[in-house]
């Protein structure tokens, strides 16, 4: 096995921040300094991450979470008046990561885990997981703007914003908005470059997985 998928399924960490940790000298094999890159048999070596042993975990846990709107998606809260999402939790999940975020105004799907391995393969974009949203706009979308986003792209300061969408009532106002990115605010902000706000996000899909009928606060454990 790979060094750092070793490290990430043991701490939650992702792969990338394995790597950083081996590069700064903070990991050993046995009772060598690893190398970026390492590979070891896990039954036979024992890995050190700042002199305290890694071990597996028994078994991978992985929740989904229907956020709320108003709750942030980090482990702190920056203001006094906003909430996480770890507030949610009971104490004993406490120490999952979330896998991708969603902001603070918006709703809906959300997962955590403490596979580093599992949220490198949903987050990084050579794997390309679909996303579903339901958008609701503050004015009707014009025909010409909704082929725009669909067919052409929108540029933004980080690159072309493309996505797929359905229209869910005649009234052009609510959409379901399907991509397979995921960059900051990358929804709002490619309407918003067409002069429209985006009034409700809600997430219900992520990759293989279905918010369903899960209520809003509630979490639950997927095998």
């Amino acid at each position: 096995m790979r060094l750092n998928k070793f490290i990430a399924r043991a701490t939650g960490k992702s792969r990338r921040e394995a790597d950083e940790l081996i590069a700064a000298g903070r990991v050993k094999v046995d009772d060598q300094i690893a190398e970026i890159g390492t590979q070891f048999n896990e039954t036979l070596s024992r890995v050190f991450l700042n002199n305290k042993e890694l071990n597996l975990p028994d078994e991978r846990t992985l929740i989904m979470l229907n956020k709320p709107t108003g709750y942030v998606s980090s482990r702190r809260a920056q203001a006094k008046d906003v909430r996480t999402l770890y507030e949610l939790l009971p104490k004993d999940l406490q120490n999952l990561k979330t896998v991708g975020r969603l902001d603070k105004d918006s709703s809906g799907l959300i997962l955590l885990t403490d596979d580093g391995d599992l949220a490198f393969q949903m987050t990084h974009p050579k794997f390309a997981k679909t996303k579903i949203y339901l958008v609701k706009l503050d004015k009707p979308l014009a025909p010409l703007h909704q082929q725009m986003i669909a067919d052409f792209g929108i540029d933004l300061p980080d690159g072309k914003s493309q996505m797929t969408l359905e229209k869910m009532d005649e009234s052009r106002k609510f959409w379901r908005a399907t991509m397979r990115e995921g960059r900051n605010r990358q929804i709002r902000r490619t309407f918003a470059a067409l002069g429209y706000t985006v009034v409700e996000l809600h997430r219900t899909n992520f990759g293989p997985y279905d918010l369903k009928d899960l209520p809003p606060g509630k979490w639950r454990k997927v095998d």
